[in-house]
Formats: C-alpha cells, sequence, structure tokens
C-alpha cells in the first residue's frame, strides 16, 4: 500500500532532529504499489525527488519543494547457500542494524564491522558505507529498484554499481532517478576477519577472542563509547569524509605532525582520519550557537537543540577553512546537504 501527506513534517525524519518540511511526503511498502502511484499521479511524477529512509545521514538547509519517498519494503531473505557463500536479500526499508545482527546470529559473515550504524539498508549501496576497515561493496553482489523516470524495475550487479569511497552510481549518475528496492548480498560462512582498524582487535580480544559475535559487541561498544546516539543527541554520524590523498603528501604530513593517522588506500595513495584533522584544527568540542563540534569525536557535528540547518551547516564551513588553512587538506562532506 501507498500513502501520500502534504506539507509534512521531516522533523522526526532526520537524525539531526532539523524541522523542515516537504511539500509532499510518500511513503509505499512494495514495488508494485510504487508504480500504480506514479502511474496514477502525473504531477508528482514530475516533482523534484528525495529517496529518504531514516534520514541519518543528510542535512536539510531549506524545506523540500518535491516528493520525498520513504521506502517500506521489508523482508530479509535466504536466496540460496552452499558451503561457503550465503545469498541474502535484503528490503529497502530493513533497518541496517537489524540485518547486520540477523546475519551474524546466522553465522553469516561479511557486515560485522560495519554493526550500529544508522539507516537502512536502501542507503547501503547509495552511499557505499563502511567503518574499521570495510565497506558495503565488498558484500554486495545486486542492487534491485526502481527507474523513477521509466517506471520499469532494474538490477545493477556489482560492477554496475560503481562504488567508490561512500559513493556510487546511485549517489551521483544516478541520483534522484533510481530508487532501491532491496539488497542482494553475498555473506561467508568462513570469514575473514578485519581487526586492524582502530582499537578494535583490542576489544575484541577482551571479549574472549574472534567470533562474529565478539567483532559485533566490540564495535558497538567502542562506536556507542564515542559517537552520540541520534535519539538523544540530533547528528548524523561521520559529517566529513576521511581525505585519500597521494603518498608523497601523507608522508609529508607524518613528518610535520608525526602522531597523524595514516591508512593505506590503493596504490600511491593514503587515507588520511578527518577527526584527527579536526580535532588539531582546535574544534573538537567548540560550540557555535545551538551546533557544536562533538567532544568526544570530531569527526561529528550535533545540534545541541533548536539548530536550523543553516547554522550547522555555516559550522561545517568553518571547520573546513581551519582544516585548509593549517593543513592545506580539503574536507569533504560526506553527508548529503539538501537545499545548498
Amino acid at each position: 500500500m501507498y500513502q501520500l501527506k502534504h506539507n509534512f513534517s521531516l522533523k522526526s525524519n532526520n537524525t539531526f532532529g532539523i524541522s523542515a518540511i516537504a511539500k509532499h511526503y510518500l511513503t509505499v511498502d512494495s514495488v508494485e504499489d510504487l508504480i500504480q502511484f506514479f502511474r496514477e499521479n502525473n504531477a508528482e511524477k514530475n516533482e523534484k525527488r528525495l529517496f529518504l529512509g531514516a534520514g541519518s545521514n543528510l542535512l536539510f538547509v531549506t524545506d523540500f519543494e518535491g516528493i520525498v519517498i520513504h521506502p517500506e519494503m521489508d523482508g530479509i531473505d535466504l536466496i540460496s547457500q552452499n558451503e561457503d557463500i550465503a545469498v541474502i536479500e535484503a528490503g529497502a526499508g530493513v533497518v541496517w542494524d537489524y540485518f547486520v545482527d540477523w546475519c551474524v546470529g546466522n553465522g553469516f559473515g561479511g557486515v560485522e564491522n560495519l554493526s550500529l550504524i544508522p539507516g537502512n539498508v536502501g542507503a547501503v549501496p547509495v552511499q557505499n558505507i563502511g567503518a574499521y576497515g570495510i565497506e558495503a561493496e565488498s558484500v554486495i553482489a545486486e542492487v534491485k529498484g526502481i527507474d523513477m523516470d521509466t517506471l520499469e524495475s532494474k538490477s545493477f550487479n556489482h560492477d554496475e554499481c560503481k562504488f567508490g569511497y561512500r559513493t556510487s552510481v546511485f549517489k551521483e549518475l544516478l541520483k534522484e532517478r533510481f530508487m532501491v528496492t532491496s539488497v542482494v548480498f553475498h555473506l561467508s560462512k568462513h570469514p575473514e576477519f578485519h581487526l586492524e582498524y582502530g582499537a578494535l582487535e583490542a576489544e575484541v580480544s577482551k571479549l574472549g577472542g574472534q567470533t562474529l559475535q565478539n567483532i559485533r559487541k566490540a564495535v558497538i561498544s567502542i562506536r556507542k563509547s564515542k559517537l552520540p546516539d541520534p535519539s538523544k543527541v540530533g547528528n548524523a554520524g561521520s559529517f566529513f569524509k576521511n581525505p585519500v590523498v597521494s603518498e608523497a603528501v601523507g608522508r609529508a604530513l607524518k613528518n610535520s605532525y608525526p602522531d597523524i593517522p595514516v591508512y593505506p588506500a590503493g596504490p600511491g595513495l593514503v587515507k588520511l582520519a578527518a577527526g584527527w584533522l579536526i580535532e588539531n584544527a582546535g574544534w573538537k568540542g567548540r560550540s557555535v550557537g545551538k551546533s557544536a563540534v562533538h567532544d568526544k569525536q570530531a569527526l561529528v557535528i550535533i545540534n545541541k537543540g533548536g539548530a536550523t540547518g543553516e547554522e550547522i551547516f555555516e559550522l561545517s564551513g568553518m571547520v573546513v577553512k581551519d582544516v585548509l588553512q593549517k593543513f592545506n587538506i580539503e574536507l569533504e562532506r560526506e553527508v548529503l546537504v539538501i537545499g545548498n
């Protein structure tokens, strides 16, 4: 079924808690109903579109003068399996951490490092979410959805998704055109564990050793210790991408700042820790009006209560300016900014 509302408040539909209004707001729980609605409502079909899941990776700077589509396709299905691989399809409306918990509970590995990341399954391939050395693209086999221009069902195999660091074809070329309805994952029954990032290995060791359950528990523990709960403090998790630079730039920074974290990022490239750059530019814990840089994790910007999207965006601009001035590194926002 579907439901259409007009002049709909999105305050409860974004984790920053920004008071924004959608001209139209459509919820839909099946592909068939989505197609039926737009075949019967040509006016809405031609509106500017925004596909909105849990609203955990965006910032509304203005109201949205178009149609917000909220997919509620549910269900997790084990499509097939053999001795090594389980093929699982999850609906776009499934809460991501529920999916991770389901996979770990069934002994399927590959997503345990991505525990407690807020959001729904539908946003996972769009953003190519990642944490603790793992990115979603490593387990995504196929993405299914609707081409909103033609109202035809389409699917993309892994290579066609054109995954990159926190991006994909759905975030770039097909933005506002392709709506994800389900994602097919290939998960391992004999996973290789990845514990190289941060304090993960030490935390897993404290819990008794390397198992899927212990890795999930360790990731959750670390995230809870550093990141504010969006249900209590408005935020969108990591506000900025970790910059990827040449090895030469990385070496130069390491020479000047020996404690700067630097990670391999492919041939000739390294990844820098944006949180470290922000903290060492003097922004950790600083407030501007009703917005602030989090005092435990400088990569996170928070709404202290009543901040507007413009205020949060302006604060992020100040951070970008100061990091650029001090380190000659230009930070890129990870969150999707709506209306700027």
